[in-house]
């Protein structure tokens, strides 16, 4: 049976998709066999140029589009709202069909979040649901990742209570845009005292693969 993972992170553009792609680069180099999906991206042309795009080149996964992402959106706007300007409403059995079959080819998949933990992804007079709603139908637990620098750690620990109390399991953070600042060291600290989650990995800018051990980075799947 198939493990998961969900990257989400604090917020939009904190680098989820290129710690989502040196993650499942790590792994694949050290003989996972991992995949890679989300659900919607919005504000881009192509699967190739979208974040799917990026990292299933970047990461080498070499998956056919229709594999890794269910909607594409031209407008860069919320999920919610480029569905309703586009008219391609999201559909809770589309992700699951598109969850089964990916779930068939991998034994694991690390399926990417759109912004923060709160993105709505369908709200109109049928449905409604959020970001965790689909989290919660994938039956997976999540990692968080963060910037390193200052004001992270109030994203990163509302972040962590917001998931907690929503009953998502958490299972650790990644903090990116690292340089080992004493600052930086401090704001693990504090994040880790404060979510009581530990800081799995650091990620400096124009890393080329995850300094973790990459047996313990597995075992993160469920």
């Amino acid at each position: 049976m198939s493990k998961g993972l969900f990257i989400t992170g604090t917020g939009t553009d904190i680098g989820k998709t290129y710690v989502t792609a040196l993650l499942i680069k790590t792994l694949r180099q050290h003989g996972y066999d991992v995949g890679y999906y989300k659900a919607a991206i919005s504000g881009a042309p192509t699967v190739a140029a979208s974040d799917a795009g990026y990292v299933n080149e970047v990461a080498g996964i070499g998956e056919s589009p229709d594999l890794l992402l269910s909607y594409l959106y031209d407008h860069a706007v919320s999920p919610h709202l480029a569905a309703r300007w586009e008219e391609k409403p999201i559909e809770k059995s589309v992700i699951l069909r598109d969850w089964q079959r990916v779930t068939a080819a991998y034994p694991y998949v690390t399926v990417e979040g759109s912004g923060g933990i709160i993105c709505p992804l369908r709200e109109d007079d049928a449905i409604n649901f959020q970001l965790e709603d689909l989290i919660g139908w994938l039956h997976i637990p999540s990692l968080i990742v963060c910037p390193a620098g200052l004001g992270t750690i109030n994203g990163a620990v509302l972040t962590a209570f917001y998931m907690k109390e929503k009953g998502l399991p958490v299972q650790g953070f990644i903090v990116n845009h690292y340089t080992g600042s004493p600052m930086e060291k401090d704001n693990i600290r504090m994040i880790e005292k404060l979510s009581g989650k530990p800081v799995l990995a650091v990620v400096g800018d124009n890393a080329k693969l995850l300094q973790a051990d990459a047996q313990a980075l597995i075992q993160l799947y469920q």
